[in-house]
C-alpha cells in the first residue's frame, strides 16, 4: 500500500511538471514574443499591383513566423498620412512599414521623434536614420525584359508606356524598357506619358488610347498602380497589348473574373514587394536586419523579373521565351548591365527619351 501511495505522489509531481510546459503555457509565451507590425498604406488595397503585392508577402509572414500585422489604409487623401503614422507610433508596434517616396519626410521625422521604434520603408530610401531599413528595387532590370518583349511583339514598330508620375522610380522603369526595346529592335519607337497620379485610372486610359490612336503603339506598358488599370482596360477595349506591373496582373485579373483584360496581358514586370517585406521581417525577428542601411534588390535576389504563366506561354513563342530566359541569365550574371534613372542626369534622361520618340 505504501508503495502504491509513493507511486501516486510521483505521478502527481510529474503531471504538475508537465502542466507547466503545457500547450497553453507555450502558446502564451509565443504570443508574448510575436513581433507586432503595422503596415500603413498611403493609398488603398485593391490595386492588383503594388500595395496588393505587399499584403501578400505580409500575409505569408503572418502564416509562417511569429509576427502579427495590422494594415491601415490611409486612402488617397495625403493629409491623413502623417497623422496616421504618428498614431501608429504612439501604439505598441515594434515595426512600422510604409512605402513610396511620398512617405520619406514623414518617416524621417517619425524616426527622430520615436527613436525606440523601428521603421521599414520600401520603394524608396531614408538615409541617416539608424532605426530605419530601406528597400529599393532594380525595376530597370525587369523592365529591360518587358521592353525587349514589347518590341518583339509589336507589329507597328511603336510601343508605349504610361507612368504614374515623372519621378526617378517611374523613370527607372522607362529607362530599362527603352534599352530592352532598342536591344530587340534598334529602329523601335517608344511613346511615353505621365498621368501625374497613381489613382486616376480614367486619365491612364485616356493617355493609353492616345498612344494607340495617335502614335500607333500596339504594346503599352503601365507603370502607374491603380491608375494603370485604365491602361489595361483600354488595351482590352481597343485591341492592343498591355503589360502589367509589380504583381502578376493577368493572373489577378483572371481570378477576379476579368478574363477579357487578363487575355491582353502577356506578362507583367514583377517587383515582388511582398517577398522583400517577408524577408525583412524574417531578418528582424532573427536580429540580423541591418537597420540604418538600404537593400537594393533585383533579379539576382529573385525580387524582380517578369511573370511567366499560361498567358505568357500563349502569347509568346517558345523561341522568344528562350531568348528572354537567356537575357535574364545574362543580367543576373552581370553580362548585361541595364542603365538606371537613379544617378542619371536630367539631360541624359531626356536625351534617351527623345532618341526613341515617335
Amino acid at each position: 500500500m505504501k508503495k502504491i501511495m509513493k507511486l501516486l505522489v510521483i505521478a502527481l509531481l510529474v503531471l504538475g511538471a508537465l502542466s507547466a510546459c503545457s500547450p497553453a503555457a507555450e502558446e502564451e509565451e509565443v504570443v508574448v514574443d510575436r513581433l507586432q507590425v503595422a503596415f500603413l498604406i498611403n493609398g488603398n488595397l485593391g490595386d492588383k499591383s503594388f500595395f496588393d503585392s505587399a499584403k501578400v508577402g505580409l500575409d505569408e509572414a503572418v502564416a509562417a513566423m511569429a509576427v502579427d500585422v495590422k494594415i491601415v489604409e490611409g486612402s488617397a487623401d495625403e493629409t491623413k498620412w502623417q497623422p496616421a503614422l504618428v498614431d501608429l507610433c504612439d501604439q505598441d508596434y515594434d515595426v512600422i512599414i510604409v512605402g513610396t517616396w511620398q512617405m520619406v519626410d514623414y518617416v524621417k521625422q517619425a524616426a527622430t521623434d520615436y527613436p525606440d521604434k523601428k521603421f521599414i520603408i520600401f520603394d524608396t530610401e531614408v538615409a541617416d536614420a539608424s532605426n530605419v531599413y530601406s528597400i529599393t528595387y532594380k525595376q530597370n532590370e525587369g523592365s529591360y525584359l518587358a521592353g525587349y518583349l514589347a518590341a518583339k511583339l509589336s507589329q507597328t514598330g511603336v510601343i508605349g508606356a504610361v507612368g504614374g508620375m515623372n519621378i526617378p522610380v517611374i523613370n527607372d522603369f522607362f529607362v530599362g524598357y527603352i534599352e530592352g526595346a532598342v536591344a530587340a529592335n534598334p529602329e523601335v519607337k517608344v511613346a511615353l506619358s505621365y498621368i501625374d497620379s497613381f489613382v486616376d485610372s480614367a486619365k491612364g486610359k485616356e493617355l493609353a488610347l492616345a498612344q494607340f490612336n495617335n502614335n500607333k503603339a500596339d504594346v503599352i506598358f503601365q507603370v502607374a498602380g491603380t491608375a494603370g488599370m485604365g491602361v489595361l482596360e483600354a488595351a482590352a477595349e481597343a485591341g492592343f497589348t498591355g503589360l502589367g506591373v509589380d504583381s502578376d496582373q493577368a493572373a489577378l485579373l483572371a481570378e477576379a473574373g476579368k478574363d477579357n483584360i487578363a487575355a491582353v496581358i502577356p506578362t507583367s514586370v514583377i517587383k515582388n514587394v511582398g517577398a522583400s517585406l517577408k524577408l525583412a521581417l524574417e531578418q528582424a525577428i532573427a536580429g540580423t536586419l541591418p537597420w540604418g542601411t538600404t537593400g537594393n534588390l533585383g533579379m539576382l535576389e529573385g525580387t524582380v523579373g517578369i511573370a511567366k504563366n499560361s498567358f505568357y506561354e500563349a502569347a509568346v513563342s517558345a523561341e522568344l521565351r528562350t531568348e528572354l530566359d537567356a537575357i535574364e541569365a545574362d543580367v543576373i550574371a552581370g553580362k548585361i548591365v541595364v542603365s538606371s534613372a537613379f544617378g542619371m542626369t536630367e539631360e541624359a534622361l531626356n536625351t534617351l527619351k527623345a532618341s526613341v520618340q515617335p
